[in-house]
């Protein structure tokens, strides 16, 4: 985690992490290679593990260790200085990198993309049955996707009283549980209200009405009857089950929510909501280690059967992150209505985000930006935005400071780590340990069996 600490100008300064010190990295660092030959022959349900996870787990292991490389920021003023160590820019595993995209997912979106009008959070889940199809085909997931966004459109419709008026939304693919298991659903950040061209050619926008619990179990009627309809056409079900499945009680297993409104003024409140929907399956402060093969995961709140907390070794650690890390070219977020890529009125209503003022912390300046995409920010704006930390202050003298070298090179690494103390050789992954499960069998002959003792006799119905 990174720390902060208290500058002369009494304003907090970033100090980088130190990832080979958290029982994550332990986990990965003593059991990795233990889980993959595991894996290799045979010991899971899929008969290997995919060469996108293994990548996934491999550079997590070099992410924010000086030893693999290094920036180098320097104080003008006072010449302090320090190392800034590379990340790895993962998707399912570094809770670093994760913790990066999701912030600079939510500010992207507040200040590129979402107008200052009032957002409403649409959270659904699917039965069970249904969650494995999602979880292995992609055109599952657009098509439950596809059919959410229209019901919900149509009931803004109704409840702005314009027939033709068009949503923005923004909907997140989550395929974690609070518990590290693997449970796809979704949430969706959808404007309160619909968009629609007046005579004049400009846009207006017609805010809807608060939705009733008749409203809201009219959409999940009207979305489960589609879903399970677009599942039994597509071939995932029978269509004999998926109407037997239409007549559960108490939804069926499917669940609809929408308590959460963020209101228009309200740019901080929205970049949380969408932090929440952008957020990584786990959190590394709620992980802890209580023995070399023992670690527990803490939830925020406690499950529906009371539990509280997750006991795991190492290697059941390490197989719910694998089987939580998403594919490659899969979008976590995508883009709705007005919002939408391709959309006419896309270019008016993303204009009106940018005239809001972006929240930053008072008594966070503006660095010196240079010239990039509107969707990549610099960390150091994302820290103070997030923990209001200030990463290029100098911890001496309160200056600005600046990168001035990046380092790559094997010797330099190794000289001026060696010159501050710091260990020059990243941390050793841990062999393959444990019963020799993966290595070939050696060649068996019944004669090598010792004759057995004269007292003994063997039951001729033991299969040997």
């Amino acid at each position: 985690m990174d720390l902060a600490v208290e500058t002369p100008a009494r304003c907090s300064v970033y100090r980088r992490r130190r990832p080979e010190r958290t029982p994550l990295y332990r986990a990965v660092q003593g059991h990795l290679e233990t889980y993959l030959a595991l894996a290799r022959d045979g010991h899971n349900d899929g008969g290997g593990v995919p060469r996108y996870v293994e990548g996934e787990f491999r550079r997590y292991l070099e992410c924010g260790i000086l030893a693999q490389g290094f920036a180098r920021a320097r104080c003008e003023e006072c010449g302090h200085d320090f190392l800034i160590a590379f990340s790895c820019k993962g998707r399912g595993v570094c809770p670093s990198c994760n913790a990066r995209r999701m912030a600079e997912t939510a500010a992207h979106l507040v200040d590129q993309v979402f107008p200052p009008l009032p957002v409403r959070q649409w959270v659904l889940s699917v039965p069970k049955r249904l969650r494995y199809f999602l979880q292995h085909e992609p055109e599952a997931i657009s098509a439950v996707l596809h059919i959410l966004m229209r019901v919900i459109e149509a009931q803004l419709r109704e409840r702005s009283g314009c027939a033709e008026g068009r949503l923005g939304a923004v909907s997140f693919v989550q395929r974690f549980g609070s518990a590290l298991n693997a449970h796809v659903h979704f949430h969706c950040c959808v404007i309160d209200g619909v968009f629609v061209v007046g005579a004049d050619g400009q846009v207006e926008f017609a805010e809807a009405a608060a939705p009733t619990p008749e409203d809201l179990a009219a959409v999940q009627h009207q979305v489960r009857r589609r879903v399970l309809r677009w599942f039994a056409r597509a071939g995932h079900l029978d269509a004999a089950d998926a109407r037997d499945m239409a007549s559960w009680d108490h939804g069926g297993g499917f669940s609809l929510d929408a308590s959460v409104r963020i209101e228009g003024p309200d740019r901080s409140g929205l970049e949380r909501l969408v932090r929440y929907c952008a957020r990584p399956p786990f959190a590394l402060e709620r992980l802890e280690q209580t023995s070399h093969e023992q670690l527990v995961y803490r939830f925020d709140k406690p499950l529906p059967d009371g539990r509280t907390q997750l006991r795991l070794t190492p290697l059941e650690l390490i197989e719910r992150l694998a089987a939580l890390i998403p594919p490659p070219r899969i979008h976590r977020h995508r883009y709705h209505g007005v919002l939408a890529p391709n959309a006419p009125l896309r270019a008016r209503v993303t204009a009106l985000a940018r005239q809001a003022p972006a929240p930053l912390p008072e008594a966070a300046p503006a660095p010196r930006a240079p010239e990039r995409s509107p969707a990549h920010y610099l960390w150091a704006v994302l820290l103070a935005r997030i923990y209001e930390l200030l990463p290029w202050r100098c911890v001496q003298c309160g200056s600005e400071m600046r990168i001035i070298a990046f380092v790559t090179e094997r010797p330099a690494i190794h000289s001026i780590l060696s010159c501050l103390g710091e260990p020059t050789a990243p941390p050793e992954v841990a062999p393959a340990r444990g019963p020799p499960l993966w290595e070939p069998a050696t060649q068996f002959h019944w004669d090598d069996i010792p004759a057995p003792a004269p007292e003994y006799v063997f039951d001729q119905r033991v299969s040997w």
